[in-house]
Protein backbone atom coordinates (compact mmCIF):
# COMPACT_ATOMS: atom_id res chain seq x y z
CA UNK A 1 0.00 0.00 0.00
CA UNK A 2 2.63 2.51 0.58
CA UNK A 3 4.03 2.01 -3.05
CA UNK A 4 0.56 2.71 -3.93
CA UNK A 5 0.50 5.55 -2.07
CA UNK A 6 4.11 7.22 -3.88
CA UNK A 7 2.44 6.20 -6.88
CA UNK A 8 -0.93 8.21 -6.61
CA UNK A 9 -3.07 5.20 -7.40
CA UNK A 10 -5.92 5.94 -4.19
CA UNK A 11 -8.82 7.54 -5.29
CA UNK A 12 -10.05 9.50 -2.05
CA UNK A 13 -13.37 10.84 -0.86
CA UNK A 14 -13.56 13.90 1.42
CA UNK A 15 -16.95 13.66 4.04
CA UNK A 16 -16.65 17.01 5.22
CA UNK A 17 -15.94 20.12 3.66
CA UNK A 18 -15.25 22.70 6.60
CA UNK A 19 -11.94 24.15 7.28
CA UNK A 20 -10.00 21.03 7.85
CA UNK A 21 -11.17 18.18 5.23
CA UNK A 22 -10.85 20.33 1.54
CA UNK A 23 -7.09 21.33 3.11
CA UNK A 24 -6.14 18.24 3.36
CA UNK A 25 -7.71 16.60 0.24
CA UNK A 26 -6.07 19.49 -1.40
CA UNK A 27 -2.48 18.38 0.10
CA UNK A 28 -3.13 14.64 -1.27
CA UNK A 29 -4.01 15.96 -4.48
CA UNK A 30 -0.77 17.27 -4.60
CA UNK A 31 0.81 14.65 -3.91
CA UNK A 32 -0.58 12.95 -6.85
CA UNK A 33 -3.72 11.19 -5.55
CA UNK A 34 -6.68 11.69 -7.64
CA UNK A 35 -10.35 13.40 -5.39
CA UNK A 36 -13.39 11.29 -6.72
CA UNK A 37 -15.90 13.45 -4.52
CA UNK A 38 -16.81 15.46 -1.59
CA UNK A 39 -19.90 15.88 0.67
CA UNK A 40 -20.58 19.69 1.31
CA UNK A 41 -24.29 20.78 3.28
CA UNK A 42 -24.15 24.26 4.03
CA UNK A 43 -23.44 27.40 1.65
CA UNK A 44 -20.04 27.96 2.98
CA UNK A 45 -18.54 24.38 3.06
CA UNK A 46 -19.81 24.08 -0.93
CA UNK A 47 -18.18 27.38 -1.37
CA UNK A 48 -14.98 25.92 -0.07
CA UNK A 49 -14.79 22.85 -1.92
CA UNK A 50 -15.64 24.55 -5.14
CA UNK A 51 -12.47 27.03 -4.03
CA UNK A 52 -10.27 24.52 -3.10
CA UNK A 53 -11.46 21.11 -5.05
CA UNK A 54 -12.45 22.92 -8.67
CA UNK A 55 -14.17 20.07 -10.83
CA UNK A 56 -14.20 17.71 -7.95
CA UNK A 57 -18.52 16.49 -7.65
CA UNK A 58 -20.30 17.68 -4.73
CA UNK A 59 -22.33 14.29 -3.91
CA UNK A 60 -23.92 12.57 -1.21
CA UNK A 61 -22.05 10.89 1.44
CA UNK A 62 -22.86 7.01 0.81
CA UNK A 63 -21.73 7.99 -3.04
CA UNK A 64 -19.04 9.29 -1.89
CA UNK A 65 -17.84 6.32 -0.19
CA UNK A 66 -18.99 4.16 -3.05
CA UNK A 67 -16.38 5.87 -5.32
CA UNK A 68 -13.48 6.14 -3.33
CA UNK A 69 -10.65 3.81 -2.48
CA UNK A 70 -9.60 5.85 0.73
CA UNK A 71 -12.35 7.78 2.49
CA UNK A 72 -11.73 11.13 4.63
CA UNK A 73 -14.06 11.94 7.73
CA UNK A 74 -13.70 15.32 8.43
CA UNK A 75 -16.90 15.91 10.89
CA UNK A 76 -17.16 16.32 14.62
CA UNK A 77 -16.06 13.51 16.26
CA UNK A 78 -19.52 13.39 18.28
CA UNK A 79 -20.89 13.01 14.63
CA UNK A 80 -18.92 10.12 13.53
CA UNK A 81 -20.36 7.12 15.46
CA UNK A 82 -23.58 7.29 14.47
CA UNK A 83 -22.67 7.91 10.53
CA UNK A 84 -20.20 5.07 10.61
CA UNK A 85 -23.08 3.05 11.85
CA UNK A 86 -25.49 4.20 9.38
CA UNK A 87 -23.61 3.32 6.54
CA UNK A 88 -22.53 0.30 7.71
CA UNK A 89 -26.45 -0.29 8.04
CA UNK A 90 -26.90 0.29 4.03
CA UNK A 91 -23.82 -1.07 3.00
CA UNK A 92 -22.31 1.51 1.34
CA UNK A 93 -18.24 0.02 2.91
CA UNK A 94 -15.70 -1.86 -0.01
CA UNK A 95 -13.97 -4.59 1.42
CA UNK A 96 -10.28 -3.22 1.21
CA UNK A 97 -11.17 0.27 2.01
CA UNK A 98 -9.28 2.59 3.67
CA UNK A 99 -11.16 4.64 6.01
CA UNK A 100 -9.81 8.50 8.03
CA UNK A 101 -10.82 10.31 10.62
CA UNK A 102 -9.98 13.47 11.41
CA UNK A 103 -11.59 14.14 15.02
CA UNK A 104 -8.35 14.37 17.70
CA UNK A 105 -10.55 12.16 20.62
CA UNK A 106 -11.69 9.46 18.37
CA UNK A 107 -8.89 6.56 17.81
CA UNK A 108 -9.87 3.70 14.93
CA UNK A 109 -12.18 1.96 17.59
CA UNK A 110 -14.93 4.35 15.92
CA UNK A 111 -14.62 2.52 12.83
CA UNK A 112 -15.48 -1.12 15.04
CA UNK A 113 -19.28 -1.24 13.20
CA UNK A 114 -17.61 -1.47 9.62
CA UNK A 115 -14.81 -3.72 10.41
CA UNK A 116 -16.86 -6.67 9.63
CA UNK A 117 -16.93 -5.54 6.18
CA UNK A 118 -13.18 -5.37 5.51
CA UNK A 119 -12.43 -1.73 5.86
CA UNK A 120 -9.12 -0.98 6.87
CA UNK A 121 -9.34 1.83 9.64
CA UNK A 122 -7.37 4.86 10.39
CA UNK A 123 -7.24 8.12 12.57
CA UNK A 124 -5.48 10.96 11.63
CA UNK A 125 -5.37 14.58 13.63
CA UNK A 126 -3.13 17.52 12.25
CA UNK A 127 -2.14 18.88 15.53
CA UNK A 128 -2.55 23.27 13.98
CA UNK A 129 -5.21 25.74 13.78
CA UNK A 130 -6.82 25.54 10.06
CA UNK A 131 -8.25 28.67 8.66
CA UNK A 132 -10.11 27.17 5.48
CA UNK A 133 -7.99 28.39 2.88
CA UNK A 134 -4.56 27.74 0.54
CA UNK A 135 -2.34 28.98 3.23
CA UNK A 136 -3.07 25.95 5.28
CA UNK A 137 -1.00 24.09 3.14
CA UNK A 138 2.00 26.07 4.26
CA UNK A 139 1.32 25.39 8.38
CA UNK A 140 1.27 21.90 7.07
CA UNK A 141 4.58 21.73 6.59
CA UNK A 142 5.50 22.70 9.79
CA UNK A 143 2.93 20.55 11.63
CA UNK A 144 2.75 17.25 13.29
CA UNK A 145 -0.09 14.43 12.68
CA UNK A 146 -1.06 12.06 15.21
CA UNK A 147 -1.29 8.69 13.47
CA UNK A 148 -3.92 6.08 14.94
CA UNK A 149 -3.83 2.98 13.60
CA UNK A 150 -3.70 -0.94 14.41
CA UNK A 151 -0.11 -1.77 13.84
CA UNK A 152 0.06 -3.49 10.40
CA UNK A 153 -1.74 -0.72 8.78
CA UNK A 154 0.49 2.21 10.72
CA UNK A 155 2.81 2.75 7.99
CA UNK A 156 -0.13 3.61 5.94
CA UNK A 157 -1.02 6.38 8.35
CA UNK A 158 2.48 7.57 8.30
CA UNK A 159 2.80 7.60 4.84
CA UNK A 160 -0.44 9.38 4.36
CA UNK A 161 0.68 12.22 7.09
CA UNK A 162 3.93 12.77 5.09
CA UNK A 163 2.06 13.27 1.25
CA UNK A 164 0.40 15.62 3.42
CA UNK A 165 3.27 17.62 4.16
CA UNK A 166 3.72 16.89 7.76
CA UNK A 167 5.32 15.04 10.30
CA UNK A 168 3.87 11.85 11.51
CA UNK A 169 3.65 11.46 15.58
CA UNK A 170 2.10 7.58 16.64
CA UNK A 171 -0.55 8.03 19.80
CA UNK A 172 -1.56 4.86 20.90
CA UNK A 173 -5.54 3.97 20.91
CA UNK A 174 -5.81 4.16 24.28
CA UNK A 175 -4.17 7.65 24.84
CA UNK A 176 -5.97 9.47 22.26
CA UNK A 177 -8.81 10.99 24.65
CA UNK A 178 -5.66 12.26 27.23
CA UNK A 179 -3.99 13.56 23.33
CA UNK A 180 -7.13 15.87 22.27
CA UNK A 181 -7.67 17.47 26.47
CA UNK A 182 -3.87 18.29 25.55
CA UNK A 183 -4.74 19.48 22.31
CA UNK A 184 -7.51 21.19 23.05
CA UNK A 185 -5.94 22.68 26.31
CA UNK A 186 -3.03 24.33 24.41
CA UNK A 187 -4.93 25.96 21.68
CA UNK A 188 -7.74 27.03 24.42
CA UNK A 189 -5.10 28.71 26.66
CA UNK A 190 -3.37 30.30 24.01
CA UNK A 191 -5.91 32.18 22.44
CA UNK A 192 -7.19 33.13 26.26
CA UNK A 193 -3.93 34.54 26.91
CA UNK A 194 -3.57 36.32 24.21
CA UNK A 195 -7.06 37.81 24.21
CA UNK A 196 -6.61 38.81 27.84
CA UNK A 197 -3.49 40.94 27.04
CA UNK A 198 -4.43 42.63 23.71
CA UNK A 199 -7.80 43.60 25.80
CA UNK A 200 -6.59 45.15 28.60
CA UNK A 201 -3.62 46.79 26.35
CA UNK A 202 -6.88 48.14 24.32
CA UNK A 203 -8.29 49.67 27.75
CA UNK A 204 -5.22 51.61 28.15
CA UNK A 205 -5.20 53.29 24.49
CA UNK A 206 -3.16 50.96 22.78
CA UNK A 207 -4.37 51.09 19.26
CA UNK A 208 -2.36 47.78 17.88
CA UNK A 209 -2.23 45.73 21.21
CA UNK A 210 -1.54 42.57 18.47
CA UNK A 211 1.84 44.71 17.39
CA UNK A 212 2.90 44.64 21.22
CA UNK A 213 1.36 40.74 22.50
CA UNK A 214 2.75 39.59 19.05
CA UNK A 215 6.27 39.06 19.47
CA UNK A 216 5.82 38.36 23.18
CA UNK A 217 3.69 35.69 22.72
CA UNK A 218 6.12 34.14 20.27
CA UNK A 219 8.89 34.40 21.55
CA UNK A 220 7.19 33.28 25.44
CA UNK A 221 5.81 30.40 23.65
CA UNK A 222 9.22 29.40 21.44
CA UNK A 223 11.31 29.60 24.74
CA UNK A 224 8.71 27.05 26.63
CA UNK A 225 8.92 24.58 23.70
CA UNK A 226 12.79 24.70 23.01
CA UNK A 227 12.86 24.00 27.12
CA UNK A 228 9.87 21.49 26.91
CA UNK A 229 12.57 19.62 23.78
CA UNK A 230 15.72 19.86 26.77
CA UNK A 231 17.35 22.78 24.91
CA UNK A 232 18.55 26.37 27.01
CA UNK A 233 17.35 29.46 25.92
CA UNK A 234 17.48 33.21 26.54
CA UNK A 235 16.24 34.53 29.47
CA UNK A 236 12.87 37.12 28.62
CA UNK A 237 13.19 40.58 30.25
CA UNK A 238 17.01 40.90 30.74
CA UNK A 239 16.51 38.41 33.52
CA UNK A 240 19.64 36.30 33.61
Amino acid sequence: MTAELRAGRLGIGLVGAGRVGPVLALALAGAGHAITGVSAVSEESKERAELLLPGVPILDVPEVVRRSELVIFAIPGNELVSLVRGLTEIGAWQPGQLVLHTAPEHGYGVFAPALGVGVIPLALHPAMVFTGTSLDLARLAGATVAVTAPSPVLPIGQALAVEMGAEPVRVAESDRAEYAEAISAATEFSRAVVRQATDALRHIGIERPDHVVGGLVRAAVEEELRAAAGLAGDALFGET
